[in-house]
């Protein structure tokens, strides 16, 4: 029987709370500042019901889309003042995209760069779809930004701070591609890929194959209710839009959704079968009876589940492969290690196509690409962060 969600011990960790911030200019940082300070109280309200709280975030509105060069240069000084207010919270802020027009911006990929370099916790993107359109000028700049980024910090981490967003929504809580529209608000999201692979053991198990998707959704419904009745109560408190829960079940290096899919399917992780078993994940997903925001998908985050990592290391998947998963999934490519020495016209195809499969399929996706310095397709890569699994560089 899966664990009674009550208990401390069955809760899974809250991955983010993330606040929406009503911020008009980049230059008076009194909203974020409030924000903030409701992040702290959230995060102890979490705490003091027996909750693991990982990262609070604030998104803010996409204030530097649209603006000339000089503008976006101006806006670096307010944005590492930004950054050291995140930076004293122990937040995450997200300046939601930079673009959101189909055009190259030459300008802005020398611009990304200084941010990254200037600045620690924040977080941008550009937007390559919105609603039925694939917007291809952007995907060449999106990918003219993660080539300069994959060489400005080592192993490529600074690609981690930026996506290129398709269809995304404001609201959505994880980075990042948050960006934020309308009044003040919040959402939350679990790391509560242990929670689908206890379900998917029951189902394999033949306890319960009658309607899997709807014994998962049972399943994750009995953990988000407790979640989003504190996480609501802290909107109310605040005064701030509550938005709801981002389902998509996040692991960690402890917690595998490659492990659960596996149990699902029988057979390792691109083994046909797997893209059956990630549907009916999504499936599960998409019938949970709460309100729910952002991707509500499965994610498959290559460098942050060991079991995916260790399928790349044995060559059962490709890039080809996560973007077929992709079409029922709910993420698209996420922390994908690649070879340093793509081409930026190879990473605008990549970007492109998951435009299309957001714009065909009427889906958020995203894509965050990160090309390995030195490191050539198929060979190790491993980072310097305990929250990175090794793997190699996909093709």
């Amino acid at each position: 029987m899966a664990a009674d969600p009550s208990t401390a011990a069955a809760r899974p960790p809250v991955r983010t709370i993330t606040v929406g911030v009503p911020l008009e200019s980049l230059d008076d940082p009194r909203p974020l500042e409030r924000a903030l300070a409701d992040l702290a109280a959230a995060r102890r309200r979490f705490a003091d019901a027996g909750w693991e709280v990982q990262t609070v975030r604030a998104a803010l509105p996409p204030l530097l889309a649209g603006v000339s060069r000089e503008a976006r240069a101006a806006a670096i000084g307010a944005l590492r003042r930004i950054d050291a207010l995140a930076r004293n919270a122990a937040a995450l802020v997200s300046i939601g995209p930079v673009l959101r027009e189909d055009r190259e911006v030459s300008g802005l990929t020398d611009w990304a760069v200084d941010l990254v370099d200037a600045t620690e916790s924040l977080f941008f993107s550009v937007e390559v779809a919105r609603g039925a359109t694939v917007r291809r000028g952007a995907a060449s700049t999106a990918a003219a930004i993660v080539r300069a980024l994959g060489t400005t910090q080592p192993q490529g981490l600074a690609n981690f701070r930026f996506a290129a967003a398709a269809g995304v929504p404001a609201g959505t809580p994880f980075f990042p591609v948050a960006f934020h529209e309308g009044p003040p608000s919040l959402a939350i999201a679990l790391e509560s890929a242990a929670i689908v692979g206890e379900s998917c053991r029951e189902i394999a198990e033949g306890r319960d194959t009658a309607d899997a998707s709807a014994t998962l959704a049972h399943a994750l419904e009995q953990i988000i209710q407790p979640a989003a009745r504190i996480g609501e109560a802290c909107a109310h408190v605040t005064g701030r839009t509550w938005l709801g829960v981002d389902p998509s079940p996040a692991p960690g290096l402890d917690r595998s959704i490659g492990a659960a899919i596996e149990t699902l399917s029988g057979v390792p992780f691109g083994a046909p079968g797997t893209l059956d078993a990630c549907a009916t994940i999504t499936g599960g997903l998409k019938a949970i009876a709460q309100r729910t925001c952002g991707y509500a998908g499965l994610m498959l985050p290559v460098l942050e589940d060991v079991v995916l990592a260790r399928r790349a290391i044995e060559r059962r998947f490709s890039v080809r492969d996560l973007l077929s998963f992709s079409a029922v999934c709910g993420t698209g490519l996420d922390v994908v290690p690649l070879p340093g020495d793509i081409e930026q016209d190879e990473l605008a195809r990549l970007i492109t196509d998951v435009a299309a499969l957001s714009a065909r399929l009427g889906k958020p996706l995203s894509a965050r690409l990160l090309p390995v310095p030195g490191v050539r397709a198929g060979e190790p890569v491993s980072f310097d962060n305990p929250l990175l699994a090794d793997c190699i560089a996909l093709s």
